[in-house]
């Protein structure tokens, strides 16, 4: 606003210089000097001051707008140092956490597997036995019915079956398969047959008979037993069963599953 009433008294000094000229009343260098004269009366202290507060405004909105470089850097590097200060905390207490959680799993893990390998240890169910432990020869024929017991014991995992009385009692519930096989010489009046026989009732039988040569015949099923259920191989009366050390007669079984 000081600048424009400066501008405008300039002005006006001009054009009363111009009129003059016009009326004849002033020359061109009576024109300039009063030009002069009334620029130094009024001009340079209303423009000296103008400068003075324009240039005080400059400094004052320099000041506003552009604030100190180096501070506004001091206070940026102080926020970034707190923030790697607590980057490098969380990243300690994370590592500290995933250590801890490491270690649990990692217990967690080992207990499982133990608990895993005696679950399976427990259901690892399985024999297989020939019935002549030495020797070779006919067993039988009896007047009444036995139960055969296999002495050559190849296999008896989880010793469900007794090797004494040539019963396999079930240690678990479950799904079980059993086989049997059976040899002999053939002979006009005695037959080979045994039975798989579960808890006193007969299941399944193996039987070959013939006059001459020899005669053999296995037989196989899957039963479901319950815990304490006994399984054998009964022997008929009447008939007969061979055995030597090339291992003709056998009984198996092995848990299928457990249920």
């Amino acid at each position: 606003m000081k600048s424009l009433v400066c501008i405008l008294l300039l002005l006006e000094s001009f054009v009363f210089a111009v009129q003059q000229k016009v009326d004849g009343g002033l020359g061109e260098n009576e024109i300039s000097q009063q030009l002069s004269s009334e620029d130094r009366r009024q001009s340079p202290p209303q423009t000296d001051t103008v400068r003075d507060e324009t240039s005080t405004d400059c400094q004052q909105n320099c000041h506003l707008c552009f604030p100190d470089i180096h501070a506004a850097l001091r206070e940026l590097t102080a926020i970034v140092t707190e923030q790697k200060a607590n980057i490098r905390a969380l990243e300690m207490q994370l590592k500290e956490e995933l250590n801890k959680k490491y270690d649990e799993i990692s217990n967690l893990t080992l207990s499982q597997v133990e608990q895993f390998r005696k679950e399976n240890t427990d259901r690892q169910i399985a024999f297989s036995a020939a019935l002549m432990q030495s020797g070779s020869g006919h067993t039988g024929p009896f007047t009444t019915d036995i139960t055969l017991t296999y002495r050559n014991v190849f296999t008896n995992i989880g010793n469900a079956y007794n090797s004494f009385t040539g019963i396999f009692t079930a240690p678990l519930k479950g799904a079980y398969m059993f086989r049997v096989s059976v040899y002999a010489a053939g002979s006009p009046s005695t037959a080979s047959a045994i039975s798989i026989i579960k808890n006193g009732e007969h299941v399944v039988m193996a039987y070959g008979h013939q006059a001459g040569y020899v005669v053999n015949s296995s037989n196989g099923v899957v039963l479901l037993l319950e815990v304490g259920d006994v399984v054998y191989v009964g022997l008929g009366s009447g008939r007969w069963i061979y055995d030597s050390q090339n291992n003709h007669s056998t009984f198996s079984g092995y848990l299928l599953f457990p249920l």
